[in-house]
């Protein structure tokens, strides 16, 4: 059977893509093209009709267990790999508001096809438009001080101003949101002058800031990523394959320390020339900042070294951390952890001290420069592996998306009723603040700290866990 298609008139040319009847979607649209180790080439058109009813190739990368979980696309890989997807209620003149979003996966993984990212059930429920991208990823996309995903995004940012319109959205009202390494782009990209103008909202879901580098660890990797490939020059490397390329970006990635940011956004460079967390601050882009309560359980869960933890074990760990206060840190930990294993204390701490702490102190640090600022906790946990992964990294992206129906969802996040409440407060929060830029709970502040507590009863709660957030401070 032949699918229905359907016409989007662009300043680019024309678009074919797919009528779902609730909703068009056009797959695969070239933004730019690029050569390796070069910046983005905005795409100035084409001849006749574009054909976008399929996605198209997804960023040479070594698929990881996000990838695995989420469904990942199992699309060819190419440096050709420049393309975005829409998803729009109907190419008219409505100018809705635009979601921009930005997939995860460490800056080495992911693709904007990736089935759980299908923006459909958004654009139908709250009359949005949801765009999601391609960008060059690992030693293609952030070698050195080359930025060159973020200048990828951006591209794809100038590209949605110039054409949105022709598929019923409004270039000026953009909101870029994504979740992991796909939240902390979003940060950088607050922090990246040449992005003003081209968003207006950012939704920052569980970013890993702490991934976010300066130069001079950008030119430390550099030389481990050249000395893993073999060669002593980038031009050397503009010269491998791509199969030797990932090959010694997977060698430096197997060192967990240098590997977490062995490839990122990177300050004190021409296209972010500030600390990314000061320049972030500074902006005063409306920006929603959130993470999960049990953000590592999703990477430590099966971690069999850490299955095996005793109370001596969370002790040595916990010193680690905490020094002298260690006992103290414990007592903290398993009052607002009751019952919890020792190597669920271990994943509790790693989980504030990767995601929670840093999005704290940008949230602190836009309150003292005025830029406004929402955060909110989501604590909703899965039933899937009978309760193991609790609410870890990436739940809520499918409740952002609305996408409970999509395959593989509950085998993640298990099949409850209560997942819909959820799912329904959630996305109508996220949807609320791209149409109007304000988020439907109160703006951060250090009085009261109010954080929207995303769970079966979504509430605000002011501080929660201040005693847990308190241990932090000094730290």
């Amino acid at each position: 059977m032949t699918s229905a298609t359907t016409t989007a008139v662009t300043p680019f040319g024309p678009v074919r893509g797919l009528d779902r009847a609730t909703t068009a979607v056009f797959k695969g649209i070239r933004y730019a093209t690029s050569d390796r180790f070069e910046q983005p080439v905005l795409v100035e058109g084409w001849d006749g009709e574009l054909d976008a009813t399929t996605y198209r190739a997804q960023c040479f990368q070594t698929p990881g267990v996000m990838e695995r979980t989420l469904g990942g696309s199992t699309l060819e890989m190419s440096e050709d790999c420049l393309f975005l997807n829409i998803y729009t209620p109907a190419c008219d003149d409505a100018l809705r508001p635009v979601l921009f979003w930005i997939h995860g996966g460490a800056f080495v993984n992911g693709s904007g096809a990736t089935p759980w990212y299908d923006g459909s059930s958004l654009a139908t429920r709250a009359n949005v438009v949801v765009v999601t991208i391609n960008y060059r990823l690992g030693a293609f996309g952030y070698l050195g001080d080359l930025n060159l995903g973020a200048h990828d995004q951006i591209a794809a940012l100038r590209w949605v101003h110039e054409a949105i319109a022709s598929f019923g959205g409004d270039p000026d009202n953009v909101t870029v949101f994504g979740e992991s390494a796909g939240g902390s782009a979003v940060v950088s990209l607050l922090a990246a002058p040449s992005a003003n103008g081209l968003f207006h909202r950012a939704w920052a879901m569980s970013p890993s800031i702490a991934q976010l580098r300066n130069a001079e660890r950008g030119e430390q990797t550099e030389a481990q990523f050249l000395a893993a490939a073999g060669v002593s020059s980038r031009e050397q490397a503009a010269a491998l394959s791509p199969e030797a390329m990932l090959a010694a970006q997977n060698e430096l990635l197997r060192d967990v320390g240098a590997g977490f940011s062995g490839f990122s956004p990177t300050s004190g460079t021409d296209l972010i020339p500030l600390s990314i967390r000061t320049a972030a601050a500074a902006n005063p882009t409306p920006l929603v900042l959130g993470t999960t309560r049990d953000e590592m359980q999703l990477f430590t869960t099966f971690n069999p070294e850490l299955a095996s933890l005793d109370d001596a074990g969370v002790e040595r760990f916990f010193s680690n951390r905490f020094g002298n206060s260690a006992a103290q840190a414990i007592t903290r930990y398993r009052e607002h952890r009751p019952g919890a294993t020792p190597a669920l204390l271990a994943s509790a701490l790693q989980t504030d001290e990767t995601f929670r702490v840093p999005a704290w102190r940008l949230a602190e640090a836009r309150d003292a420069m005025g830029s406004q600022t929402w955060m909110y906790w989501f604590t909703w946990a899965s039933t899937a592996f009978g309760g193991a992964l609790g609410s870890c990294h990436a739940m809520d992206i499918p409740f952002a998306f609305h996408n409970l129906h999509r395959k593989g969802v509950d085998q993640f996040t298990g099949d409850g009723t209560d997942r819909v409440a959820v799912a329904d407060s959630f996305a109508d929060a996220l949807t609320t603040f791209a149409r109007e830029g304000v988020a439907p709970w109160p703006t951060y502040d250090l009085a009261t700290r109010p954080t929207l507590r995303v769970d079966t009863e979504t509430i605000v709660a002011h501080d929660p866990e201040q005693p847990v957030r308190e241990l932090w401070s000094h730290i």
